[in-house]
């Protein structure tokens, strides 16, 4: 396939139409992502998550920069939320990071969450396979920003930033359980507001509660307006990479990707099978029971 072949010559067009293949399941998507992902495996994946207006895409703004400076090259994966008018995303993310997207070396995508939940678009993972495949040596993924149903990045990741601010609320919002115990690396943002030596203190604590950790997440302090802090958040993102690099957490964390990948891809089939059904008029009843046909279509669709 003559855009697989361009992809992988670094062709940044063809990585961009590859995406929008996979993302609109054009045909011949399959096929181009199954020889795609024998190329990959070598990027490290860094989630970005936290709550809306924490600052997540300035901070990944500042990150990709550091990286770039490095002379490494970057993918980024903003998901925004879905405009109601086009279905597509609502480019705020592309907005502020206008001055990096001119980088030869950093490839920006926005995707629309297209009514999925937890955070991600149901296309990031094949997303990721493609910048992994395109020769990404880190790829950020910035999710949408929706509060404590945002757990799906964990599961994507293999490094996941959490990011915080001062005065969210109430002090008991700051340590609940949920989307504050998926964070490998914390980050309080916005760090020369008032309280934000506080919520530290608070977020430090409550991850003392727990004894077990294999990798106790560090904490730090920044300001991605200023670029303040972002240094000591590099060094303790790959800390967590060398914790991972060490043990055998990364291969159980690629497992883990692989198996949430073939359950979408999976699900992404009966869905369009069931939506086929649907346009055919299989509901040809006003009150038909609805375990009897939910029933009736198993047997169909695994008969065939």
């Amino acid at each position: 396939m003559e855009l697989v072949d361009r992809l992988l010559s670094g062709d940044k067009v063809a990585c961009s139409r590859m995406i929008t293949l996979v993302e609109n399941e054009k045909p011949g998507h399959a096929q181009a992502m199954t020889e795609l992902f024998r190329h990959g495996g070598r990027a490290h994946i860094i989630g970005i998550t936290g709550p809306p207006g924490a600052g997540k895409s300035t901070l990944t703004d500042k990150l990709a920069k550091y990286m770039l400076d490095k002379g490494y090259k970057v993918g980024i994966i903003a998901v925004d939320p879905t405009s109601p008018f086009t279905k597509g995303a609502i480019l705020g993310d592309r907005i502020r990071m206008n001055e990096l997207s001119v980088n030869p070396n950093v490839f920006i995508r926005s995707m629309g969450t297209r009514g999925s939940l937890g955070g991600l678009s149901k296309a990031t993972s094949s997303a990721i396979t493609v910048l992994d495949a395109y020769g990404c040596d880190y790829i950020f993924v910035e999710t949408v920003g929706v509060g404590q149903s945002e757990v799906d990045i964990v599961k994507t990741a293999d490094t996941t930033l959490m990011v915080m601010v001062p005065g969210l609320g109430d002090d008991i919002q700051a340590i609940k359980a949920g989307v504050m115990e998926i964070g490998d690396v914390f980050v309080i943002n916005k760090a020369d507001k008032d309280g934000a030596k506080k919520t530290f203190r608070e977020i430090d604590s409550m991850i003392d509660f727990r004894k077990d950790w294999e990798f106790r997440p560090p904490v730090s302090m920044a300001v991605a307006e200023t670029g303040e802090g972002i240094e000591e958040l590099i060094n303790n993102l790959l800390l967590h990479r060398e914790f991972l690099e060490k043990t055998d957490a990364r291969t159980l964390k690629r497992h883990e990707r692989i198996k949430l990948l073939i359950r979408e891809l999976v699900h992404g089939r009966l869905d369009r099978i069931l939506d086929r059904e649907f346009e055919n008029g299989i509901l040809r009843e006003d009150l038909e029971n609805p375990y009897e046909k939910a029933e009736q279509l198993y047997k169909n669709i695994f008969a065939q």
